[in-house]
């Protein structure tokens, strides 16, 4: 999918356009175009920033109206403070585009010559970060200023630093991860009218484009494979359930074993005859957040040509109160042949990840398999909307994510799973139940899903709290943030990519 905001990147010079943003280090150091426009100007920018009390520390700004003898009509003195790392780059980028977002102008020029920031891959990283910021859903707005672009009104950003062909060649794979991380946010934010089981799939078949291998299983084949788990979840819906398989053939080996990430794809959340209260009902058109999660990073894998395997599934269902829902007190039979009494219908998306973990274990015997729901109110109890819970059956596993996590900046907390939470989800009529009472609800629910997983190592995030309705940053002002693309597919880079 396009992004809404064009990246160029041009040599070090004096810029022609009309607003320009002059990134400087810590204490106000100009790199030497800064330094050749500050003098043009008879020391306008220096006096400023001195008048201003700007010492350049990370995402601080001012601005300079008029300066003399200078094409733009404004500049703006960006601060990268001090010896700013990958994430502090993404972040200064998506800082600067919030500071530009104003200035109701087309075209920005930015000028990177400054310490910590001059390198390639930097000034690739500060453009990923504003176009990661740059992201809009207005598809539903009919009214519209004359003068609006996109999102925030920017249209290109000319990205100057010393060697603009190899930024532009860092870029290119982190484009990629932009327009996975894009493609979720529009998938979240799509309401449920629009976006149900069936049209979700259908948008996972366009995919094929991109060099993705689409499989689309519709009810029969579901039916077929004794998924009861699933269909239970589905049947008080008019709309049929489907099951989407995204495979990305990258590695070197084609017999290598594919890694594996599993989406909670309810594409509306009404608690079924376990209904919800009506306030924020609203919200849970975003109750697929994984599923988009899963899809936005195999599209990342894609267009980046990733070297590696890759396999991503997702149970899409609608989750209705009707004559044909399932009731409390149900009992189904799973894939995996183990049966579930359904004590709570609105603890629903266990039950469609419990048989899509079974059919990916059987089927494909990942390297390891990580699955991503929107899955309790109580992880939030416990995180608020800041970390993602990680839950594990592998400590390397655990570890690797951690690591990704901190690079990212998508945080992850693990949270423990232990036998002596098994006995809360026991039942008296069925060898389980799909839900545990009052306490430790998001660590049950982990508990419940681990015994659909045998010997392959495991991860499960509940991304409740950061996937919809999340905290604003700087780079995600969307009410869908695209939580987790980044993060897994930083994962993938740097442990899974070498055979």
């Amino acid at each position: 999918m396009p992004l809404s905001l064009d990246v160029r990147f041009a040599a070090l010079e004096a810029p022609q356009s009309h607003v320009t943003v002059v990134v400087v280090g810590d204490g106000v150091a100009f790199g030497a175009i800064g330094k050749a426009l500050d003098q043009r100007t008879g020391g306008a920018l220096a006096r400023a920033a001195e008048a201003a009390e700007f010492k350049g520390k990370a995402k601080s700004a001012i601005e300079v109206l008029g300066a003399p003898k200078l094409d733009a009509r404004r500049v703006v003195l960006l601060g990268a403070g001090s010896e700013p790392n990958e994430r502090d780059r993404i972040a200064l980028g998506g800082a600067l585009l919030g500071v530009v977002t104003s200035k109701k102008s087309a075209e920005v020029s930015v000028i990177l010559d400054a310490d910590g920031v001059a390198a390639p891959t930097a000034a690739a990283e500060i453009a990923y970060g504003a176009v990661l910021r740059s992201y809009a859903f207005k598809t539903y707005q009919t009214r519209k200023p004359d003068d609006e672009t996109n999102g925030n009104g920017v249209k290109t950003l000319i990205v100057h630093t010393a060697k603009p062909e190899q930024a532009s060649a860092a870029f290119d794979a982190l484009r990629g991860v932009a327009e996975g991380v894009a493609f979720a946010r529009d998938l979240i934010n799509e309401p449920a009218n629009v976006l149900g089981p069936v049209e979700f799939a259908n948008r996972l078949a366009g995919l094929n484009i991109e060099g993705l291998d689409v499989e689309i299983l519709d009810e029969p084949a579901i039916h077929g494979l004794k998924m009861g788990a699933l269909i239970g979840v589905a049947q008080g819906s008019a709309r049929p359930p489907r099951i989407a398989i995204l495979q990305w053939h990258g590695a070197k080996s084609k017999r290598a074993k594919p890694v594996c990430f599993i989406g909670k794809g309810v594409t509306f959340d009404t608690g079924g005859i376990s209904i919800k209260p009506a306030g924020g009902m609203e919200d849970m058109k975003g109750d697929m957040g994984g599923a988009a999660c899963v899809a936005g990073l195999m599209m990342a894998l894609a267009k980046r040509k990733a070297p590696v395997n890759a396999v991503g599934l997702v149970g899409l269902v609608e989750n209705m109160p009707s004559s044909t829902a399932q009731r409390p007190g149900d009992i189904v039979t799973s894939m995996s042949g183990q049966t579930i009494e359904v004590i709570n219908t609105d603890a629903e998306g266990r039950l469609v990840l419990a048989d899509i973990l079974w059919y990916a274990e059987d089927r494909f015997k990942p390297r390891f398999m990580i699955d991503l729901a929107t899955l309790t109110g109580a992880i939030m109890v416990a995180l608020g909307k800041e970390y993602a819970g990680m839950f594990s059956n592998n400590d390397k596993l655990a570890h690797e994510m951690a690591a990704a996590a901190d690079a990212t900046g998508e945080p992850v907390w693990r949270m423990p799973l232990a036998k002596a939470y098994d006995k809360m989800i026991d039942s008296r009529f069925a060898d389980m139940k799909n839900v545990g009472g009052r306490h430790a609800g998001s660590i049950t629910a982990a508990q419940f899903l681990q015994r659909f997983v045998r010997d392959t190592p495991w991860v499960h995030l509940d991304i409740a709290g950061v996937a919809m309705d999340s905290n604003k940053t700087d780079i995600s002002q969307s009410w869908a943030s695209g939580w987790g693309v980044r993060l897994l597919d930083r994962l993938v880079a740097d442990g899974y990519e070498k055979g």
